[in-house]
């Protein structure tokens, strides 16, 4: 024992107080907090978190933080390459192989695996995977780009393999089904519903292919249809402000907007839009009211109108899809930034999403009795998210085949090899 801790120890015996612990930096330091930011940046997104709750998490000082990482954005944007070449990490071994047959495997056999590896390393980092939700907006200039790129190998990865095992397809299918698949797998990350990690695998393979064997209608490259000219504008200052404001959201994130801008985007002063909405916070909690009144408005005019679960699962799949063309900015708004809502709205709001989710999973089960009202659940929320995904990469062109082809993919999800309600009826 060195000289000065001897005598340390020699003081507290005689003083009867504890040793002081000797607090060694651990080695790694730089992976423990990169993991906390990944968590709470995923949660609550890049701009709901400070340095100083990571460095207070991690157990240092904000000082000491900066050691690692220079600034909050360098923190951001380790975290959110660790996730992508996690997922990459988990093809490596596909990629070192060229060829259309090299790795020995049939088709259907090759995709599982590479299902199954993208599926468990997304279980792993279930805590940290809602950082594909910000990326878009807070990463800058070639980080942008560089996360893009990894996230097209991993499309290319899975659209080789489907073009092996469904040659009749053409390229923009595989990317579509590609983008489906991983759509499914990264659900879990946007939503905290508990289920063990063999069944949650699973649930989420056989999703996966379903998907992948989707029989999907043809794209036809006709052109969107045209709003009718002549139409009047809107007078109620409260709904321009709210229109203008989702816009704003959905471009370039919530903290990144200010009233003033919201304002005069509406055509009116900062001073004009408190007379409307007490804060920017309520803009937000007004859009995800929005958002929640006409999924739930489109679920009761189903459910009154149809006669069986299967009808009430086709319509309902296909209105939610043409709402969610019609309105894209509204749902992205609906789907990213509830972390940024007031702790008061925010529980109301999460109540009004388990209420609609609930009832989707209700039809879901009584179509398919064998599953679990929580696997139920799971599928749903792989479903809504895939439209989103789908509908982005596809940029929400209104066209009747596209929004036909995401409302098939849905149905795959939420039915399983079947993909139709009336096979499952």
């Amino acid at each position: 024992m060195p000289e000065r801790a001897q005598a340390g120890a020699r003081t507290a015996a005689k003083t009867g107080t504890p040793t002081p612990t000797v607090r060694r930096r651990p080695k790694n330091r730089k992976a423990q907090i990169a993991t906390v930011a990944a968590e709470a940046f995923s949660e609550r997104g890049y701009h709901g978190v400070s340095i100083d709750e990571i460095a207070t998490a991690v157990g240092i000082s904000g000082p000491a933080l900066y050691r690692h990482f220079p600034n909050k954005y360098a923190l951001f944007h380790h975290a959110v390459v660790t996730l992508a070449d996690a997922l990459g990490a988990a093809l490596a071994e596909f990629d070192e192989q060229s060829g259309a047959n090299a790795t020995g495997l049939a088709a259907a056999e090759e995709l599982e695996r590479k299902l199954l590896a993208l599926i468990r390393t997304t279980i792993e980092n279930r805590r940290t995977g809602g950082l594909y939700r910000w990326e878009r907006r807070y990463l800058t200039g070639e980080d942008h780009s560089e996360i893009r790129s990894k996230t097209r190998a991993l499309n290319r990865h899975l659209a080789r393999t489907a073009a092996r095992l469904r040659p009749d397809l053409t390229d923009d299918d595989y990317v579509l089904l590609g983008s489906a698949m991983l759509s499914v797998i990264g659900s879990i990350t946007t939503h905290r519903v508990p289920l063990s990690n063999r069944r949650l695998q699973q649930l989420l393979l056989d999703a996966c292919t379903a998907v992948a064997a989707t029989d999907l209608v043809p794209d036809i490259d006709e052109p969107a249809p045209t709003p009718e000219p002549g139409g009047l504008s809107v007078a109620n200052k409260r709904e321009v402000l709210l229109h203008e404001a989702v816009l704003l959201f959905d471009a370039r994130g919530y903290h990144e907007v200010s009233i003033e801008e919201i304002g005069a985007a509406a055509g009116i002063n900062a001073s004009g839009v408190y007379r409307h909405f007490a804060s920017k916070a309520d803009l937000l909690a007004a859009a995800f009211h929005r958002a929640g009144d006409r999924v739930a408005m489109i679920i009761g005019e189903t459910l009154t109108d149809s006669t069986t679960s299967a009808q009430a699962l086709d319509v309902l799949t296909e209105a939610y899809v043409r709402m969610s063309f019609e309105n894209s900015e509204l749902m992205s708004v609906y789907f990213a930034e509830i972390g940024n809502l007031p702790a008061h709205h925010r529980s109301d709001l999460r109540n009004i999403q388990r209420l609609n989710i609930e009832e989707w999973a209700r039809l879901v089960g009584e179509l398919r009795p064998e599953l679990p009202a929580v696997e139920c659940r799971f599928l749903v929320h792989a479903a809504l998210n895939l439209v989103l995904d789908t509908g982005n990469l596809v940029h929400f062109l209104p066209t009747p085949s596209r929004q036909r082809r995401v409302q098939q993919l849905m149905l795959s999800v939420l039915l399983g090899d079947t993909g139709s309600p009336e096979a499952v009826g």
